[in-house]
C-alpha cells in the first residue's frame, strides 16, 4: 500500500531576496512524501506565481492524483501525461525517483543510467538592491568564482560596474528576469561584454523575446522564463545561445534529463538553475548539472537555515546528495 503525504513549508531567507518582479523574506515550498513497504521517497517543489502557480493550486493538483498514486497506477511515465510541466509534477516525479531508489537500494543516478555525479561549482546570487548594497555583497563574496547579479533596468550598468570593482576575479552572469526592453538590451549588452559578463539571462519578457531574433549577441543569451520543457525549444533557436533548466519548470527530473539531451542535440549551452528552496529541491538538479556550462543551485546558501540532512557546500562547491537526503 502506497501512502501519499503533501505538506507546505516556509523557510526564512537571510534578509530580503529581490528580483525585478518583487521581494520576499521566505521560501514557500511543497513537500511530497511517498511511503511504501517501509521505504520513503520525497520531493520538494516551489510554486511560482509567474507561471500561475500557488501553494494551494499545486497541492490541489497533487491531491487530485491521490487515488491513482496510492493505487500504484501512476509511475514516472504516466505522471508525464497526468500533470503538465510545473511545480506539482516536479515534487511527485522526484518523490517517485527517490522511492524507487530506496526500494531497490540503488542511487537515482544508477536507475537513470548516468555516471556517478561529481561536485559542481554553483553561482552565488546577489539580490537586486542599490548599487552600494550590491557592491558590498559582492565584496563579501569576492572569493566565489561565479557571481550572479539580479538586475531590473535603471542603474543596472552602475550595479555591474560596482560589482566588478568589488569582485575583480569573479566571473559574472546577470539576470534581468524579463525586465529589459529591446532598447535597454541594445544599450547594455556591449557594455556588459566590456565588463567581462559571460552570460545574460532572459533580458526580455518571454512573450516579447522574438525581438531578439537577428540581434547581435556580444554576450551569450540564456532563456529562462522562455524555456520550460522540450516543446519550448524550437522557438528559441535564433534568440538564445543557452537554456536554463529548472526542475520546477520542466516538471521534474524525468523531463529535465530529456530536455537537457534535446537542447544539447540542438546546440544550446546548458545552465541548470533553481527556485528558492532547500537542499531537497537542489538534490535532483545536481544530476542534471553534471557537465553544464553554468550551474546556479545556491538556494540553500540564501536561506537562514536548511533542512537536515542537507547538501554539503564548501564555499561555492556543492557535493551530490547522500541517500539520507534524496536519491
Amino acid at each position: 500500500m502506497l501512502q501519499l503525504t503533501v505538506s507546505r513549508e516556509s523557510w526564512k531567507i537571510k534578509g530580503t531576496f529581490r528580483i525585478s518582479r518583487g521581494a520576499r523574506t521566505s521560501a514557500e515550498v511543497v513537500l511530497v512524501s511517498l511511503v511504501a513497504d517501509g521505504a520513503t521517497g520525497v520531493g520538494e517543489c516551489v510554486p511560482y506565481a509567474r507561471y500561475g502557480e500557488s501553494l494551494e493550486s499545486v497541492c490541489e493538483q497533487i491531491d487530485k492524483l491521490r487515488p491513482d498514486v496510492e493505487a500504484g497506477n501512476i509511475d514516472r511515465q504516466a505522471l508525464q501525461e497526468a500533470l503538465p510541466p510545473g511545480a506539482a509534477r516536479n515534487a511527485l516525479d522526484c518523490a517517485l525517483w527517490d522511492l524507487e531508489a530506496k526500494q531497490n537500494r540503488k542511487r537515482v543516478w544508477e536507475l537513470a543510467g548516468l555516471p556517478q555525479p561529481e561536485p559542481v561549482t554553483t553561482a552565488y546570487t546577489l539580490s537586486l538592491d542599490s548599487v552600494e548594497a550590491m557592491a558590498a555583497n559582492a565584496a563579501a563574496n569576492a572569493e566565489r568564482p561565479l557571481l550572479k547579479l539580479k538586475l531590473a533596468g535603471p542603474e543596472d550598468l552602475d550595479r555591474v560596474r560596482a560589482v566588478r570593482e568589488a569582485a575583480p576575479q569573479a566571473r559574472l552572469i546577470v539576470d534581468a528576469n524579463e525586465s529589459w526592453s529591446l532598447e535597454t538590451y541594445r544599450e547594455l549588452a556591449p557594455l556588459l561584454a566590456e565588463l567581462g559578463v559571460v552570460m545574460i539571462e532572459q533580458p526580455l519578457h518571454a512573450e516579447e523575446d522574438g525581438q531578439l531574433r537577428g540581434e547581435p549577441r556580444p554576450v551569450p543569451l540564456c532563456a529562462d522564463e522562455s524555456c520550460h520543457d522540450r516543446s519550448t525549444l524550437p522557438a528559441l533557436a535564433e534568440r538564445y545561445d543557452m537554456v536554463n533548466i529548472k526542475l520546477d519548470k520542466t516538471g521534474g527530473l524525468t523531463e529535465a534529463l530529456a530536455l537537457k539531451a534535446e537542447a544539447e542535440k540542438l546546440g544550446f549551452g546548458i545552465m541548470v538553475g533553481c527556485m528558492l528552496g532547500t537542499s531537497l529541491a537542489m538534490a535532483p538538479a545536481l544530476l542534471v548539472a553534471q557537465g553544464a556550462a553554468i550551474v546556479d543551485l545556491d538556494g540553500p546558501l540564501l536561506l537562514a537555515e536548511d533542512r537536515q540532512p542537507a547538501l554539503t557546500f564548501k564555499q561555492s562547491l556543492v557535493h551530490p546528495p547522500k541517500p539520507a537526503l534524496w536519491g
